[in-house]
């Protein structure tokens, strides 16, 4: 597999850099070349190694397949209520995961397009573009990972604030088809305690927000129609170890 990405060549930086300046965030509408978007998204749809993504406090826990299909009925069960029951008071996540290694020579451009990617927002061409959006000149890395939230899947309140990350910008790149406000799903920022914005994931869009801020993905509801898909990250100010 051999596939170059492409940045949307319309795409207006001055008016992008208004919007962040004024908000601390951006919507950048078709931000991909529509090939390369649609190929990305075609690409999560047909993958078959998504793991479950769960929290329990500090540690991350990755169920794949085999390990999903070996729990019965009740363990499931169980473990939906656990992860329901951390939930009401504290941070806690589940969703379906792809992970792309932050060290760059474990990635694999030529072979997976996720890899490919998150090669491409390190880019040169993707960082100057942003650090101009943005302001945030520092930033030299992008890390990555697919995501899919299917019906019950949420992500609870937090500022992507951890220590030694060296995060400046958080990014979702949407690739959710057809999607309606009421399926849920939507990325959450806490404006106060009685006051948030919330963006409907679409296709082919990036959003970035500038780190820490305190948002959330509102829980997908039982009757969405769809899968929403994304690709999410931080642009990172130094190279991981």
């Amino acid at each position: 597999m051999s596939f170059k990405f492409a940045l949307n060549p319309a795409l207006d930086a001055e008016a992008l850099a208004e919007a962040f300046s004024a908000d601390g965030h951006v919507s950048i509408v078709d931000f991909l070349d529509a090939s390369c978007a649609s190929r990305l998204h075609q690409s999560l749809v047909e993958r078959d190694d998504w793991a479950w993504a769960i929290n329990a406090g500090d540690h991350v826990y990755d169920l794949g397949r085999e390990a999903r299909e070996r729990m019965t009925a009740q363990q499931l069960a169980e473990l939906d209520a656990r992860v329901n029951a951390a939930a009401r008071e504290g941070f806690q996540f589940r969703f379906s995961s792809l992970r792309v290694p932050d060290r760059i020579v474990e990635r694999r451009p030529q072979d997976d397009l996720l890899h490919a990617f998150a090669e491409f927002m390190r880019s040169d061409e993707v960082l100057a573009f942003i650090r101009k959006v943005t302001g945030k000149t520092a930033i030299i890395f992008a890390d990555a990972q697919g995501t899919a939230y299917h019906p019950g899947d949420f992500l609870t309140g937090h500022d992507d604030a951890v220590e030694g990350k060296n995060r400046e910008l958080a990014y979702v790149m949407g690739l959710t088809l057809k999607w309606r406000v009421e399926w849920g799903g939507l990325l959450l920022f806490h404006e106060s305690d009685n006051r948030v914005r919330g963006l409907v994931p679409r296709f082919n869009c990036l959003n970035m927000f500038g780190l820490p801020v305190m948002h959330s993905v509102s829980q997908v509801t039982p009757y969405a129609g769809g899968v929403r898909y994304a690709v999410t990250g931080w642009m990172r100010t130094k190279l991981p170890d």
